[in-house]
């Protein structure tokens, strides 16, 4: 018998710039059971956003050209059948508290400092899903 995976039939968009971490972030949420699909950056989250309407955005703040930040503001101004209800994980490096309220403020619903533990990973997407899917 397999064992139930949390993340099971779940939609995420990871943004990443890093490939390391990308890649870290994705096999993760796979190896759960989450449908991933990964980009390296805010401009081409934008493009697969609506063609793909995750259930989840996990997504880094600290990237060349476009943040998080600005991402997130621009997700949250799209209509919810264009993606702008996503429930969205701010990602970073950034791990004071000024950071998280900014990225609450921006449009996260959450702030995760890096690194993080595979099963901490999971166990925030699944709760999020659980109370938050809206």
């Amino acid at each position: 018998m397999q064992p139930s995976l949390a993340l099971d039939s779940l939609n995420i968009l990871v943004v990443e710039d890093d490939d390391d971490i990308r890649f870290f972030i994705s096999t993760v949420l796979e190896a759960d059971g989450a449908s991933i699909v990964a980009v390296p950056s805010a401009a081409a989250a934008l493009e697969v956003l609506p063609q793909l309407l995750p259930d989840v955005l996990v997504c880094d703040i600290g990237m060349p050209g476009e943040d998080g930040y600005t991402l997130i503001r621009k997700i949250r101004a799209l209509k919810p059948d264009m993606g702008g209800k996503v429930i969205a994980i701010a990602l970073t490096a950034f791990g004071d508290s000024e950071s998280r309220i900014r990225a609450l403020e921006a449009g996260f619903h959450t702030h995760v400092s890096k690194p993080v533990f595979p099963e901490e990973l999971v166990e925030i997407v699944a709760n999020l899903v659980a109370c938050c899917n809206w």
